[in-house]
């Protein structure tokens, strides 16, 4: 085993016996066998692709299993063992499609390995890992590809499940994962591939925005509670909107109330959630909390994706996974083969045996600042920057995590200045959300765009305000971008900024583990991507970046 593609690596370097998410070293193993035989699906891919022929099973079958070797999304070794044979029978049949169509030629390993017994898969699994590569920069490069294509995996999957596809987003995954394999690229070759990698991120945004809009609104801004109520509930955690609108559908007049967890709470600022009673409002934190939030809410726990901890035993039969989150031996609701709605009849009778949740906090959170939102209020906002009540804006988006130093980003929030706005997405938001910041001019000093799923909408949202100040440079705003970053989605969000010409991203709470001292350098000298330090010198440094009064976008 040896994974560092999370924030947490042991030691800042990588995990080695065990991953600090809970993930075994036979899982580790496994899921980088998956990666290394979808690499092989995806040599075959790219030519067809690249000629006109169609790949959609290729395309399913890379961005689930990619999706699904995501930090904290799954744990079962059953699952990554089913993949890996489904994938090499696949890639068998894209080598046939490959071999009529006329094309011959060296291939990688990747692409004609072959296994029959599980024990050949777990013998092959301990030679394919990240360290195959020996060359530490190249190795780097190409990891820092991979966790780009699979947080781009996980948009797209959420994307297709609401019916929106793009072949050309697909055609990229294959092309990139191929490049992995071909040891005759150059490192400036593979810096250029992460960039285009950005650029896709951008597509893929894009396109899961659109899908989100168009199946269920526009988000507005909402007022979430926080109190439970005396009903048995569900609680929904993870990210896939489409899993919480069956269940809200199949739950309505049963007596039981469903409530979000985590990345789901901006759920409830969408327009087609809000005609259900039955949603009642937000239970808890961010994910790396569940244990004993899951544990006070008694009721049974619906998880739609990643960010799962590995749970207590007190409360494991009340976990039901869905999609491509899964643990061993924990209930499963799957997707019906002729497709149509999930049934999740299960955990609602088994929400019907629990009590009602413990109340944990009361209140309410205010969220639905997505880009159509924040635009709405652009000459407010203009206005404000250039009357001088708002100084300066700071992107904290991205993740949240155990590490105690991530405090930071609590100290931080708390020590800006009142004429600064925090524009937010993901899980981060937990660090500073209930705190009482107030707003300027009746604009929240927390505007929340989403999850980390809804970070396209920061980059409209900076982008527009570069129009509607006349600026030729996203950099010239009064922007600052200080990002908690945690696992692969918040690597493609990271590339696709840096694909628009963001620079000067401060990252933390500790620079990636995956990037060498020499791919490191080069982010750092063409992209200003930096670490943070105290808070006390990091606000002062921010908010001397510029002369609020040599600002163009504030003259």
């Amino acid at each position: 085993m040896f994974c560092y593609q999370c924030q947490e690596a042991a030691g800042g370097t990588a995990c080695t016996a065990s991953g600090v998410c809970g993930k075994t070293a036979d899982v580790a193993d496994l899921q980088d066998l998956l990666v290394y035989t979808l690499s092989g699906v995806s040599t075959y891919a790219a030519v067809l692709n690249a000629n006109g022929i169609d790949t959609a099973s290729a395309d399913a079958a890379v961005t689930e299993g990619l999706f699904a070797t995501i930090t904290n999304a799954n744990f079962d070794p059953r699952v990554f063992v089913e993949r890996v044979f489904a994938g090499l029978a696949l890639r068998e049949r894209l080598r046939e499609q490959w071999r009529a169509a006329g094309f011959s030629g060296a291939l990688p390993d990747a692409a004609t390995w072959s296994a029959d017994t599980e024990a050949q898969l777990v013998e092959k699994a301990a030679s394919v890992g990240v360290l195959r590569t020996e060359n530490e920069d190249v190795r780097s490069l190409r990891e820092l590809v991979v966790y780009g294509v699979k947080g781009m995996a996980a948009y797209a999957h959420h994307a297709a499940r609401l019916g929106a596809n793009d072949p050309e987003i697909y055609a990229f995954m294959h092309r990139a994962l191929a490049a992995t394999l071909d040891d005759s690229l150059t490192a400036d070759e593979l810096v250029g591939l992460v960039l285009e990698c950005g650029k896709f991120g951008v597509d893929v945004m894009a396109l899961l925005d659109r899908a989100h809009t168009e199946s269920f609104g526009a988000p507005e801004i909402t007022s979430v509670n926080l109190g439970v109520r005396g009903n048995p509930g569900i609680l929904v955690s993870g990210h896939d909107l489409k899993d919480l609108e069956e269940l809200l559908v199949q739950t309505e007049g049963s007596g039981v109330d469903v409530y979000t967890h985590g990345e789901m709470l901006p759920a409830h600022s969408y327009p087609a959630f809000k005609r259900f009673a039955h949603f009642v409002g937000n239970y808890g934190n961010g994910w790396w909390r569940q244990k004993e939030e899951f544990e006070s809410f008694r009721g049974p726990v619906l998880m739609t994706t990643n960010c799962l901890v590995p749970p207590r035993d007190s409360y494991r039969d009340r976990v039901y996974t869905t999609g491509l989150a899964g643990y061993p031996d924990m209930s499963h609701v799957a997707a019906p083969a002729g497709g149509g709605p999930k049934d999740f009849s299960a955990i609602i009778a088994h929400a019907k045996r629990c009590a009602p949740p413990v109340e944990i906090e009361q209140g309410a959170l205010v969220g639905g600042f997505a880009h159509a939102t924040v635009l709405s209020l652009a000459d407010t906002v203009v206005d404000a920057v250039k009357g001088g009540a708002i100084k300066r804006f700071f992107v904290m988006a991205g993740c949240d995590g155990r590490m105690k130093s991530r405090e930071y980003y609590t100290a931080f929030a708390e020590r800006l200045p009142a004429d600064t706005v925090i524009l937010t997405a993901g899980c981060a938001k937990y660090r500073y959300n209930k705190l009482d910041l107030g707003d300027i001019g009746g604009i929240p000093r927390v505007l929340d765009a989403g999850q980390c799923n809804d970070s396209y909408s920061l980059a409209v949202i900076a982008l527009a305000l570069k129009d509607a100040f006349g600026l030729d440079d996203v950099n010239d705003l009064p922007i600052s971008y200080n990002i908690a970053w945690y696992e692969q989605k918040a690597v493609i969000v990271l590339l696709a900024l840096l694909y628009l010409g963001v620079k000067n991203i401060h990252l933390g709470p500790t620079l990636p583990a995956f990037l060498s001292p020499a791919v490191a350098s080069v982010l750092v000298e063409r992209f200003g991507i930096a670490g943070i330090g105290a808070v006390d010198e990091d606000v002062a440094m921010f908010m001397g970046e510029r002369d609020p009064d040599a600002c163009a976008a504030c003259s």
